[in-house]
């Protein structure tokens, strides 16, 4: 096989000169559009990477804020609760006070009750024990109790003051003497002579009859009384048992 110099020199002449055609006018334009494709992506890329920095930062504070509503949920939820706790304890306590007190008011008026229930029994045994002795006296001869009665009267009508005698013996109309029973002209004598002698004077009596008084006898004005029967005793006796209950 024989090479053919001139044929391979034309060749690559020919090489050289198609080279050197798409260097200048083909490689060169593409080259410039790559550069200026490069730069584009370039730019693209940069403002993707700004984009994307804009997105991290938002999320960022996206993040950040949803954490800091969750914060401050939490602390509302934790106030909210504390808030209620504190509430239901306020009205529990004010239940228990308000409870309370209505046991004490129950258990005040149940004293109540019970001391009203043992004051009017033990008022009625007292009224109970008054009325049978007041039966039992009434079986007593009030005529033969007369004297004591008398000397009780006259005793407590000396130890009054000397004005309070004054104006009894001068009372206007008189002055009732009660007794028990019907008197005897001697015994109505014997008592005006005790009376007007104790009373320091001549004072007018007028002699009534109350079979009330059981025994003994009562003196009577229209600002005045004097006790001296059993009547009067018997009540005294009752208010002393009925104070005492």
């Amino acid at each position: 096989m024989t090479i053919n110099w001139w044929t391979l020199g034309l060749q690559a002449v020919n090489v050289l000169i198609l080279v050197w055609l798409l260097s200048r006018v083909f490689w060169r334009p593409v080259a410039e559009a790559i550069a200026r494709r490069q730069g584009t992506v370039e730019g693209i890329l940069k403002d993707a990477k700004a984009a994307q920095a804009k997105a991290d930062d938002f999320l960022a504070e996206v993040i950040a804020t949803r954490e800091g509503m969750a914060a401050e949920r939490n602390t509302l939820l934790t106030e909210a609760a504390l808030q209620a706790d504190a509430a239901a304890k306020a009205t529990l306590k004010d239940a228990a006070a308000k409870a309370e007190a209505l046991l004490r008011t129950a258990q005040l008026e149940r004293e109540h009750v019970r001391d009203a229930n043992r004051m009017a029994a033990a008022s009625e045994s007292a009224r109970l024990a008054v009325d049978i002795a007041r039966k039992l006296l009434e079986r007593a001869d009030a005529g033969q109790l007369k004297t004591p009665f008398l000397d009780q009267l006259i005793e407590t009508i000396d130890a009054m003051p000397h004005k309070d005698k004054a104006a009894l013996a001068g009372t206007v109309g008189g002055i009732d003497l009660i007794s028990a029973v019907e008197l005897d002209d001697e015994t109505t004598a014997q008592i005006e002579k005790a009376v007007g002698a104790a009373l320091e004077g001549q004072p007018r009596l007028n002699f009534r009859t109350d079979p009330a008084l059981i025994a003994g006898f009562e003196i009577r004005t229209r600002h005045f009384v004097l006790h001296s029967n059993w009547a009067a005793d018997l009540e005294a006796i009752l208010k002393d048992l009925q104070d005492a209950a």
